[in-house]
């Protein structure tokens, strides 16, 4: 039984750490007073109704925050040594979005504290096709952009820094960016497109496709390369040449 309680112990501590805000509904339960205890809904100028205390204002409190609060204003004059327990029954009033490459991109609730990799499972995990770098934009409370923070993917998840694994706050906007691409073409084994990786050369990338068929003319491989809109070709290309994105080898057919 210990065991269980303590793998849960997480998940109360970051419920009670929870921001309420406008739309959450909260449970309010007075202990051996259930003529008090109450369902309430948070207004939009972020205050609730408490039966015998009135309207009182919780903008910008914790979930154990308001039951403090409220156990103070029972206690004045009202109730002996009241002891009050205050539970989120539906979460409504913060979110975040996610794009880009996600297996389920879109909008999703923040229910107590969520960290970036947290909200990435929320929305399937990464794709495939993801790219280095994850980019966060901010909103603060006054409607004013902050500026963005860029996350680092490898350094997060192959590295293991989790000082960049941030937490992700009400109206955050995230974009995964897309990884960057090279095709290969012709006479390989595999000809389809590829993830860009730094200091590729044409020999690794045509041995990503498989390597050269059997009719492949290996000294008359071409370079297609888009620079500043102008397609430029380039012709029987040294194999220990470097490529940038968006690069298409092109392997022609050896007639001889």
């Amino acid at each position: 039984i210990l065991i269980f309680f303590l793998s849960f112990l997480p998940l109360i501590c970051s419920a009670q750490e929870y921001t309420v805000g406008e739309g959450d509904v909260l449970d309010i339960n007075v202990y051996e007073n259930k003529d008090l205890s109450t369902t309430v809904r948070v207004s939009s100028d972020s205050t609730i109704r408490v039966p015998l205390v009135g309207e009182i204002s919780i903008k910008g409190l914790t979930v154990s925050q308001i039951s403090a609060k409220i156990e103070k204003l029972f206690a004045d004059g009202y109730l002996v040594s009241p002891q009050v327990d205050v539970f989120i029954a539906e979460h409504r009033s913060k979110k975040a979005t996610i794009l880009g490459q996600v297996n389920n991109p879109g909008q999703y609730e923040l229910r107590g504290k969520v960290t970036f990799l947290e909200f990435i499972s929320k929305a399937g995990g990464l794709t495939s096709d993801v790219g280095s770098t994850a980019t966060i934009k901010h909103s603060s409370a006054s409607g004013i952009n902050k500026d963005p923070v860029v996350i680092k993917l490898d350094k997060l998840i192959k590295q293991g820094d989790t000082s960049l694994n941030i937490t992700i706050q009400h109206n955050d906007s995230i974009y995964i960016s897309k990884a960057k691409t090279y095709y290969v073409s012709g006479e390989v084994k595999r000809p389809d497109s590829y993830k860009y990786e730094k200091e590729i050369t044409v020999i690794k990338a045509i041995t990503m496709a498989g390597g050269f068929s059997k009719i492949a003319a290996k000294n008359k491989v071409k370079i297609i390369r888009m620079i500043d809109n102008n397609k430029t070709i380039y012709k029987n290309v040294n194999m220990d040449e470097p490529i940038l994105p968006d690069d298409v080898i092109v392997v022609p057919e050896s007639f001889f």
